[in-house]
């Protein structure tokens, strides 16, 4: 005797449900959006000096002048840097260490190169 299979009972297919694998990318996903660096690094590295009043960075690009006297605007260093310089007012971060001598002379080269007025970057300290 012939057995023949059910039709009722065919084989199924053993697949996988695909939304949990979507929901796991998914999240994966807005993590590495959260935690991706939206701007870029500094080009040089700055601590700003303590303020009474902390003047928020109000434009995309500004001059970077870092504690040994090294100075950064627009992907550029050192003396490229001045051809470069837009005239009227310049954001300045300039490091709390920096050398008060470099600093006059970042303003007298600032000055030379058309800069108006230089808007020196700080952040609130805690008594303010």
């Amino acid at each position: 005797m012939m057995r023949l299979a059910d039709p009722g009972a065919r084989a199924r297919r053993t697949t996988e449900p695909v939304v949990p694998m979507i929901n796991v990318v998914f999240l994966l996903l807005v993590f590495f959006l959260i935690t991706a660096v939206i701007a870029p690094p500094d080009p040089l590295p700055v601590v700003l000096p303590e303020g009474p009043e902390g003047a928020v960075a109000e434009g995309e690009t500004a001059l970077f002048l870092a504690a040994d006297g090294r100075v950064s605007y627009a992907g550029a260093e050192g003396d490229a840097v001045y051809a470069l310089l837009p005239p009227g007012p310049l954001e300045v971060r300039a490091d709390a260490g920096a050398d008060a001598r470099a600093f006059a002379a970042l303003a007298v080269r600032l000055r030379a190169a058309g800069v108006t007025e230089m808007r020196l970057v700080t952040f609130a300290g805690e008594g303010s």
